[in-house]
């Protein structure tokens, strides 16, 4: 961090900070004079603030606010260092935080720190998780009543139908793109193909694979907030909503994944169609988990939205080879590649619970040496399935008494997420659905 900072003498001022249970960055603005002392100090931080709702509000009857005095814990660097913000005017960067308790331990409600613990699980049994993120987002013109795809920068028309893999539609976009590769660049952050999407304005860019969870999850957090902020500098919103339009296909955020050996061997591989033991196991595990840990799949309100039939998003729990209408999918390709491609989320999750819902749920299929159910053919949409809870509620309650759910998280984690969510249940029913489009475009 050290040599960073001394390389970039033009940077004004830092921001340090966490990712809260929503996926929000909550920290503050450093001058850069005093850098030095949040490396190696770290900065104190109430606890109570990575358990906000998505307003940004204190959780009411938190047990972390006024029944214990709002205690702060303290926010230490991860080992990212820092990122700049190419969104910004200014030259700045960012700390990546998390968060300890008063004692030195790791706080358990930080959503990186419960990755983190079902990564050393993994570790304990040598294995270690190679993992590749999918970002769907939107390009938004938000400036009128309604949200619209914004104006082509090369032509000033707006097109009137999705551009499936459309090169025009990537091309009109050229300098954002262009802007956005050289800011990943710099953030290092591995970006792969561009594609253009279904939805008006809807795009993805894939992350490349990293035999690191943390840091895969970290790059996710961080592209959102960079395709957020960089969208806003070229004159326009980006979402990741998982639907911000209701004739168009919902934002996903896919994640493929993979585990490797001791010796460096792909362990869901052995050459055959089939896969391994271990692979089936993982997905057995990965099937058991999508109805308990749908909350962390579809934290919000509009997230429910999206996991309507027929809509390029699963709506029944099975698992096939090379089939996307399934919500656990094994890619075809090489045989020695084979991989978990996990496809229930939305856009709009929290890359640090996901990810540890999705390993999670795999390991515990491994440790108990779980079957999955046979694997389906044809549409998905077609098929009697056991189905993804379609309401907010019913995820919530499930998520809260799930004992699927305290294997994988803290308890702490799941009470204060479980809180957080029933009181944005409570309030977001008083919104009308521009005031709930309002609230989600820019947070999620």
């Amino acid at each position: 961090m050290k040599n960073w900072l001394d390389d970039n003498p033009q940077v004004r001022s830092i921001r340090a900070g966490a990712a809260d249970l929503n996926g929000q960055a909550r920290g503050k603005r450093i001058p850069v004079r005093f850098a030095r002392k949040v490396e190696t100090d770290g900065m104190r931080f109430p606890l109570s603030v990575l358990n906000l709702d998505i307003w940004g509000e204190d959780v009411e009857d938190s047990p972390l606010v006024f029944e214990v005095g709002d205690p702060d814990g303290i926010l230490k660097p991860t080992d990212r260092g820092y990122v700049p913000m190419p969104w910004l005017e200014t030259d700045s960067a960012l700390l990546p935080m998390w968060m300890y308790n008063e004692d030195g331990t790791p706080f358990d409600g930080d959503p990186r720190h419960a990755l983190a613990k079902v990564v050393d699980r993994f570790k304990a049994i040598g294995l270690t998780p190679v993992v590749a993120f999918e970002m769907e987002f939107y390009l938004v013109d938000d400036t009128g009543s309604e949200i619209q795809q914004p104006k082509s920068p090369r032509s000033g028309k707006r097109r009137p139908g999705a551009e499936i893999l459309s090169l025009r539609a990537l091309d009109a976009f050229d300098n954002f793109f262009n802007d956005l590769y050289d800011a990943c660049d710099a953030m290092e952050i591995e970006t792969e193909a561009a594609t253009s999407e279904v939805g008006l304005g809807q795009f993805e860019i894939n992350l490349m694979h990293v035999a690191d969870p943390l840091r895969a999850a970290d790059d996710a957090y961080l592209f959102k907030m960079l395709v957020r902020g960089l969208a806003r500098k070229h004159g326009m919103a980006a979402s990741f909503m998982a639907k911000p339009y209701e004739d168009y296909a919902g934002s996903g955020l896919h994640v493929h994944f993979s585990l490797i050996d001791q010796d460096g061997n792909n362990a869901f591989a052995d050459g055959s169609f089939e896969g391994t033991s271990l692979l089936k196991e993982a997905i057995a595990g990965c099937v058991r988990g999508i109805a308990d840990l749908a909350l962390v799949f579809a934290p919000h309100d509009n997230s429910y939205e999206r996991l309507v039939p027929e809509s390029h998003a699963p709506t029944g729990i099975c698992w096939a080879y090379d089939n996307r209408t399934a919500s656990i999918r094994v890619p075809g390709g090489n045989l020695m590649a084979r991989r978990i491609e996990h496809r229930v989320a939305g856009g709009d999750v929290n890359p640090y619970l996901f990810l540890a819902a999705v390993l999670g749920s795999a390991l515990t299929g491994i440790e108990d040496k779980l079957t999955p159910p046979p694997p389906i053919s044809g549409n998905a949409y077609d098929q009697e399935l056991p189905q993804i809870p379609d309401t907010w509620a019913q995820a919530i309650d499930r998520f809260d008494n799930s004992a699927l759910a305290e294997r994988i998280f803290p308890r702490q984690l799941i009470d204060n997420l479980v809180m957080t969510k029933r009181q944005e249940l409570h309030y977001l029913g008083e919104l009308s659905e521009k005031e709930k489009l309002d609230l989600y475009l820019d947070t999620v």
